[in-house]
């Protein structure tokens, strides 16, 4: 419509600036020390969802980090979408590998490079300034309420208690959310899944102290060689996971679903170059695009022990350390992997060493049906704005909350990410392009208008 388009014109360079002061608000949900930062950054989204038009805003106090809360009911008689999205970022670690300050947001070549950025802070102002688009406008076809947390960064372990006490409040008849990818802007799709996850951490010991490994090296053993035994042993030469019973609740995807994701634009050379990689590694069997939205995956996120300082200390050390993740695919468990894993671990501990294998967080694989009255919204959506189909793709990362949100609230989920794989999430120099983010907020209005006619 062209007053949406009138009116985001207008009020372009106040949007950008509005996400540029959320940017700069450094919410890390990982760290204790950011506790008054998150505090300040639910209070910011308060505020701007109350100048976007909200006739209610209300923050929630939780256990950790507090929930926003808005809404703008027009009429009880028409339909209502809940928009979710997260304040929360990641950790900025390794700072050093940061072209600029994380929490000082920097534009070049059109990209704004922030932490969150396009995770989730970008993604999700982009639905805030739709309301106001529409509310400005006299143009709001939907209710819309608003449910934006601040842990989903650290498997959101607080918002199922707030749902399950919340179903009134949070009473829709679907949910959006904007924390997924597009294949490019050339390109435009929409997830149809998002893969479910499992996150354990590994604890090697062995002996009582750390050792001098002249005098005690090869009679005693080391807790990071044998650690990464364990780890080396979770795949094997065709590089399947070697965990028993992993792959026992995978559904395969059908011949018509790899024939429509082979469809899909990939450029194996252009990809491995965005990497700097020469070669790419993976499942033997199936596709890149495969590997990443198909197929369960076990990586190691993180591993450490002994000295890592400056210079070199010849030590044998006591312990040795590894956070290791799970993606999960329809109708994996992540209840069910966390335990294979964390017996698997603890079952193949060699002799010397003892192991403390514990859960850090989980959540389930989400599947979005492509012939519900929301997906063909957002379809329509997209095709309005782009002029081309949107073609159905699944995301290789993970949203914890969708299945609690389908349980609990008895409905239905459809993502709208504006973002792209290539925009460094959770990496050094995470960016969102401003076009796509003007895009975004052209975008949604034209979704509250297609699911309030469908």
């Amino acid at each position: 419509m062209q007053a949406w388009k009138d009116y985001q014109e207008q009020n372009k360079d106040r949007f950008l600036n509005e996400l540029l002061e959320l940017l700069r608000i450094p919410s890390i949900s990982a760290k204790s020390e950011n506790k008054a930062d998150m505090v300040a950054c639910a209070e910011a989204v308060k505020q701007r969802l109350l100048e976007a038009g909200a006739d209610t805003v209300t923050i929630y106090p939780t256990a950790g980090h507090p929930i926003v809360y808005g809404e703008k009911i027009i009429d009880a008689s028409k339909p209502t979408v809940l928009v979710y999205g997260h304040y929360d970022v990641q950790p900025v670690d390794p700072l050093n590998l940061w072209h600029s300050d994380p929490f000082d947001p920097t534009i070049k070549d059109g990209k704004i490079f922030a932490r969150g950025a396009c995770d989730d802070k970008g993604q999700f102002y982009m639905h805030v300034k739709a309301l106001e688009t529409m509310v400005k406008t006299n143009s709001l076809t939907t209710n819309i309420k608003f449910c934006i947390e601040g842990e989903e960064e650290v498997g959101s372990p607080n918002l199922g208690t707030f749902v399950k006490e919340n179903k009134e409040l949070l009473k829709a008849d679907v949910v959006l959310i904007s924390d997924t990818a597009m294949i490019s802007m050339e390109n435009p799709s929409i997830d149809i899944g998002v893969r479910g996850l499992s996150y354990i951490e590994v604890e090697v010991t062995g002996p009582n102290r750390d050792l001098h490994s002249g005098v005690y090296g090869g009679a005693v053993a080391n807790p990071i060689t044998m650690l990464a035994k364990m780890i080396a042993s979770c795949h094997d030469e065709n590089n399947h996971i070697t965990i028993p019973g992993f792959y026992d609740d995978v559904v395969e995807a059908t011949p018509e679903e790899r024939k429509l994701m082979a469809a899909a634009p990939y450029d194996e050379k252009e990809y491995s170059a965005d990497l700097g990689v020469d070669k790419l590694w993976g499942e033997k069997g199936f596709t890149t695009n495969e590997r990443t939205g198909i197929r369960p995956t076990l990586e190691l996120n993180g591993i450490w022990g002994g000295y890592t300082g400056e210079g070199a200390k010849t030590v044998l050390p006591s312990k040795a350390f590894a956070k290791i993740s799970a993606r999960l695919v329809p109708n994996q468990s992540s209840e069910v992997i966390t335990e294979k894993l964390l017996n698997y671990f603890k079952s193949i501990a060699p002799a010397g060493v003892t192991i403390n294998a514990f859960e850090h967080h989980g959540g389930e694989p989400y599947m979005t049906p492509v012939d519900s009255k929301a997906y063909k919204a957002a379809a329509a959506a997209i095709k309005d704005t782009f002029g081309k189909e949107a073609i159905p793709v699944r995301g290789g990362g993970s949203i914890p909350i969708c299945a609690l949100f389908e349980k609990e609230l008895g409905i239905k989920i459809v993502f709208m990410g504006f973002g792209l794989d290539s925009d460094n999430l959770h990496s050094p120099n995470e960016k969102y392009d401003i076009f796509n983010f003007y895009k975004g907020i052209e975008t949604i209005p034209y979704f509250h208008k297609h699911f309030a006619e469908a």
